[in-house]
């Protein structure tokens, strides 16, 4: 459970990465 808890965070993590970016280049 811990492990898929880090990994789901991590993966949060890039995506909201990935949506800054991406909003950012947008504008």
């Amino acid at each position: 459970n811990r492990g898929t808890a880090v990994k789901k965070r991590e993966d949060t993590h890039k995506m909201a990465e990935a949506n800054r970016a991406f909003s950012h280049y947008r504008w």
